[in-house]
């Protein structure tokens, strides 16, 4: 009997305990999470492989310990190949690996105008911290063709040579090609200072460029007041791999952040040269096939799918527009080399810098011939065609004739005459840095001589016309600048009106130089 009453006694006690453990587990909520890791089995420069997390995504970020992260680039059967946004050190064969479950994004908000900042959107300017309003990934889907307008829209770069003979318009892709040292940067930021008083928010984004470089083109920024509406974006040459391939990505995002708030937006990729070469480095370390001069079979499009997220939205979408100025160095002249015969097909023409010009003291160094704008007038003020509709053809040909007639002493009239007039032409297109050009003032210079207003002054006096004749047009057709700016078609009337004004200047020469010789 007593052992029949403790039987008893031990299933009552069983019961009870199961009651009050089935009542404390039904109070108890518990969120299942899943968790995929795998392990470290390489680490190399700028690049680690993973065994294990089968289910990564193509360019999904992993983690590794002490919060380092990657972006998972080859996924083969065995192994996933990750390419490093942080320093390698720290990270050993045999660590865990985790998955995050995103891409690569960066921070996208109004704070980041003004500010130099890495391609993660971390502040290198000592400005502290950046607020973000939001996050977008580095790769994004370029608009549709129904979301994009017509390119008809002027960006004014302030450079005569550009603005008058080729045109660059809001949303287009106008490369910026030359030699080392001719003056490429130089123009690209002339075009960001030009924006001092439009509303255009302009992205550097400097790839592997010298400190001091940067330091320079930051300062120069500031120095003109444009510093405040921009963001430079910095990837050094220290930087480890994975920075130095996604920098340019990451300031196309935070600049379509600011087109699809319906703003106009320009972009300076300085250089997808070193952009190239750092995804074929990149490339070889990830034992991909290598192409055409080592260069990966897809470095068309990893540029391409780049630049064509540059465009002009439909109003629908805001009609905020991006314009990519990409620059990209030649070696010994040759524009017919991998790269840069890559980025010619894809952007929308070019400005071409020539060396020869360069060490002529020719500045900017644009080669009339050998650029083009391939949205030409539609992109161009009126104003333009009046004065300068054919001068970029004549130009050219003045060039040829001007090396055909060194090796001929007897030339005809007509032929000296052409010479001096280009030589002339030549001579108001120079243009020296940090000086850029209004509208009004570009289009009086073009009158001048195109019209032979200054086919009697010497080469050595024309600068100083030019100084007199912007002056004049400015302080004495308030009126007619303004239309200008407008889109004012210029009639004969106006046409005279700024020719009087021409003539009222070079008299004004002619009696001082006579009063001088008195």
């Amino acid at each position: 009997m007593n052992k029949k009453e403790d039987m008893e006694d031990l299933r009552k006690v069983i019961d009870e305990t199961a009651v009050t453990i089935d009542s404390v587990l039904a109070g108890q909520e518990t969120d299942l999470e899943f968790h995929e890791s795998g392990t470290v089995c390489f680490v190399g420069k700028g690049i680690v492989r993973i065994k294990g997390l089968p289910n990564v995504r193509s360019e999904e970020l992993v983690r590794f310990p002490g919060g380092k992260l990657g972006i998972a680039l080859n996924l083969e059967p065995d192994e996933v190949a990750v390419i490093l946004l942080d320093k390698r050190s720290g990270i050993e064969a045999g660590q865990a690996v985790s998955r995050t479950g995103r891409v690569v994004d960066v921070p996208v908000s109004d704070g980041l105008l003004g500010r130099v900042v890495d391609a993660k959107g971390m502040p290198l300017d000592g400005g502290g911290a950046i607020p973000e309003s939001e996050r977008l990934p580095i790769e994004r889907p370029a608009p549709s063709i129904m979301d994009r307008l017509p390119v008809t829209v002027p960006l004014q770069t302030g450079i005569q040579a550009i603005d008058a003979l080729i045109p660059i318009g809001r949303g287009q892709r106008e490369l910026i090609i030359g030699d080392r040292h001719t003056g490429k940067t130089a123009i690209a930021v002339d075009a960001i200072i030009n924006q001092f008083d439009k509303d255009v928010i302009c992205v550097y984004c400097a790839m592997e460029q010298r400190g001091s470089a940067v330091a320079g083109v930051i300062d120069n920024l500031r120095r003109h007041g444009v510093m405040e509406k921009c963001i430079v974006v910095v990837a050094s040459g220290d930087d480890p791999l994975g920075v130095r391939f996604t920098a340019p990505y990451a300031a196309t995002s935070m600049a379509e952040y600011f087109m699809e708030k319906g703003r106009d937006v320009l972009i300076v990729y300085d250089d997808l040269t070193r952009h190239a070469r750092a995804y074929r480095e990149l490339s070889l370390l990830l034992r991909r096939p290598p192409a055409r001069e080592a260069y990966p079979g897809d470095i068309f499009y990893i540029h391409s799918r780049l630049l064509e997220r540059s465009t002009r939205l439909t109003e629908e979408l805001g009609g905020g527009s991006l314009t990519a100025l990409p620059i990209v160095e030649t070696e010994a002249q040759n524009m017919s080399a991998y790269i840069p015969t890559n980025l010619i097909s894809i952007t929308d023409g070019q400005v071409y810098l020539s060396p020869k010009l360069f060490q002529e003291g020719v500045m900017p160094a644009v080669d009339v011939g050998r650029s083009v704008s391939r949205v030409g007038g539609k992109a161009q003020l009126p104003a333009y065609k009046a004065v300068a509709g054919d001068l970029r053809l004549s130009y050219s040909q003045f060039e040829e004739l001007e090396t055909f007639s060194r090796f001929g002493t007897n030339l005809e009239e007509e032929t000296r005459r052409a010479l001096e007039r280009g030589r002339r032409v030549r001579e108001t297109l120079k243009q020296a840095q940090f000086r850029t050009r209004a509208v009004p003032e570009q289009i009086a210079v073009l009158l001048g001589v195109t019209r032979g207003y200054f086919d009697s002054l010497r080469i050595p006096d024309i600068t100083a016309a030019k100084r007199q004749v912007e002056k004049e047009i400015e302080n004495h057709l308030p009126e007619l600048c303004r239309g200008i700016l407008a889109g004012k078609e210029l009639t004969e009337q106006d046409l005279q009106a700024i020719s009087e004004r021409i003539e009222n200047v070079l008299d004004l020469d002619l009696n001082e130089e006579n009063d001088a010789d008195a």
